[in-house]
């Protein structure tokens, strides 16, 4: 636990509440490595899941909206 530089509060109300606060508080590293572990858990499955659902039609259609819109986009950048 790190120490704060002011003074806790005289009122046992709100020294209780600051004792809660600091004794539950979590380390912004350890929510930050838990949500990085299980973003990159779905991230690695995500891809293969889709593409397995989809048919060939579907994964056609998409490749094809994507493929116009980057030459959509690279017109615009030439303009």
């Amino acid at each position: 636990m790190r120490r704060s530089s002011k003074p806790l509060p005289k009122d046992p109300n709100q020294l209780a509440a600051e004792v809660v606060r600091l004794s539950t508080e979590e380390s912004a590293e350890s929510v930050k490595q838990y949500l990085t572990r299980i973003g990159r858990k779905g991230g690695l499955k995500g891809g293969r899941a889709r593409a397995s659902k989809l048919t060939a039609q579907k994964r056609s259609d998409i490749a094809r909206n994507a493929a116009m819109s980057r030459w959509a986009k690279q017109q615009a950048d030439d303009l």
